[in-house]
């Protein structure tokens, strides 16, 4: 589910920057990633380990099938992989230099990404306070350096929230971007539905069934109200 929630960030980003005019085909965006690093054995214990990972977001690709699995793949490589082991002791050293050496150290960090993104998954069950049922959780990953985009991602009782974060200077009003969370998931799941049943998904395939033969279509208008950065 992670993997299919980044590529649906990632079709929003894309489907935000075509709308301003810039030439997306064949573009990456460059997001710090954590991975999780603790023992399954130790989920009581507090504290956090983890290693940040430079994640490419497909951002050039435009079928929404194909842009999941291409998700999948790399974070599949970033899991097997030696960075986040190191990338967590970096930090730890970090973390017990001098004060005057740790911000230029995070600073070379932050500047080999655009945004940081973290999915955490919560409980799938309602949760009560005082007796009142909470009806959504949010969270604000914390930014650090010079990163100015941060993505939220928190499922809670069947349901998924985004939260984005961003620098003024980069984007004055996100809800331009949190309005194509939801209907990236729609094209999505459209995309599947579309796709013959009988065998297995395959990304080229789908390609081929919703790309190639396109014909145009007379433009429709909807009363659609905006969505919320929540999705259910």
């Amino acid at each position: 589910m992670n993997d299919v929630l980044l590529a649906c960030v990632t079709g929003a980003l894309r489907s935000y920057l075509a709308n301003r005019g810039e030439i997306v085909d064949g573009c990456e965006f460059r997001a710090m990633v954590p991975v999780n690093l603790r023992d399954p054995r130790q989920w009581k214990e507090l504290g956090n380990r983890f290693g940040l990972v430079p994640l490419l977001l497909p951002v050039g690709i435009e079928n929404p099938i194909a842009r999941v699995f291409e998700v999948r793949r790399r974070m599949e490589a970033l899991k097997t992989g030696y960075t986040a082991v190191l990338s967590m002791g970096l930090l730890g050293a970090v973390g017990f230099a001098p004060h005057m050496l740790q911000a230029p150290a995070l600073g070379f960090l932050t500047r080999k990404a655009s945004a940081v993104m973290t999915n955490v998954p919560g409980p799938q069950h309602p949760l009560y306070l005082a007796g009142a049922r909470v009806n959504r959780l949010m969270f604000w990953v914390p930014q650090s350096g010079e990163i100015g985009v941060g993505v939220s991602i928190l499922s809670y009782d069947g349901g998924v929230q985004f939260g984005l974060i961003v620098d003024r200077n980069l984007c004055s009003d996100p809800q331009q971007i949190i309005d194509r969370f939801e209907p990236e998931f729609e094209k999505l799941v459209l995309s599947l539905c579309m796709l013959p049943w009988e065998d297995g998904v395959d990304a080229e395939e789908a390609a081929k069934w919703l790309f190639a033969q396109r014909s145009p279509r007379p433009a429709t208008t909807s009363n659609r109200s905006k969505s919320s950065a929540g999705m259910r």
